[in-house]
């Protein structure tokens, strides 16, 4: 079972994504806050494997709790949910640690989708945050792509083949199969990939690789 907690400052919106969460037979819904601070001590408290925040709440949004969620409980894996696209809460996402990032009007059964990436070690962004992050890499700097470059320099040839595939979009299945590698040895890539370039999740490696033109 995949063990879940809400946070979102509306009780008609807790009680939709419970509803919701409540018709996949291998989640469970183990808190649920109003706000981002008690969803941060909740997560201390409670076994969690996946935190579902809103952005936009008081005391703590959900931003702030996910980079404290870091901290706290950092085997928590974070779905931010907005009814804001704004490329700023985007970049801020990935870079405080969340792991999916969804639009509230997306389909019910994308958050079950986002849940179950998150938890499995991917990473889940809706269509359209998919569509603002390639449009925002394209327009990527030249500072920027020289120290992404700089970045993946160290690397050996297969762990700069798992980044360009990260790039892409693919799973680790997906990767295994194109290097003809297990999913298990993916994943201590991948492992291996976030701890050499001092990243949270495979969504900023994913960055990354486009960064440095290697998923172009």
């Amino acid at each position: 079972m995949i063990r879940v907690l809400i946070a979102d400052d509306e009780p008609l919106m807790r009680a939709g994504i419970k509803a919701i969460l409540g018709t996949a037979d291998d989640i469970e819904l183990v808190a649920e806050a109003g706000d981002g601070r008690e969803a941060v001590a909740l997560a201390r408290e409670r076994r969690v494997d996946v935190a579902v925040l809103d952005i936009r709440m008081p005391r703590l949004d959900g931003l702030a709790a996910a980079r404290e969620l870091r901290s706290v409980a950092p085997g928590v894996r974070v779905v931010v949910l907005t009814t804001f696209g704004e490329d700023d809460n985007i970049v801020r996402a990935l870079s405080d640690g969340a792991a999916g990032f969804l639009l509230k009007d997306s389909a019910p059964e994308e958050l079950l989708r986002a849940v179950r990436a998150v938890h499995a070690g991917e990473a889940y962004l809706s269509p359209m945050v998919t569509s603002r992050v390639v449009g925002m890499v394209a327009q990527v700097g030249q500072p920027r792509r020289q120290e992404a470059v700089r970045q993946v320099a160290g690397l050996t040839e297969r762990e700069v083949e798992v980044l360009a595939l990260l790039g892409l979009g693919m799973s680790n299945a997906d990767v295994g199969h194109r290097l003809h590698m297990s999913e298990a040895t993916v994943k201590t890539y991948v492992s291996r990939l976030l701890a050499k370039l001092g990243l949270t999740n495979r969504v900023q490696a994913a960055l990354l690789a486009r960064d440095a033109g290697l998923a172009g």
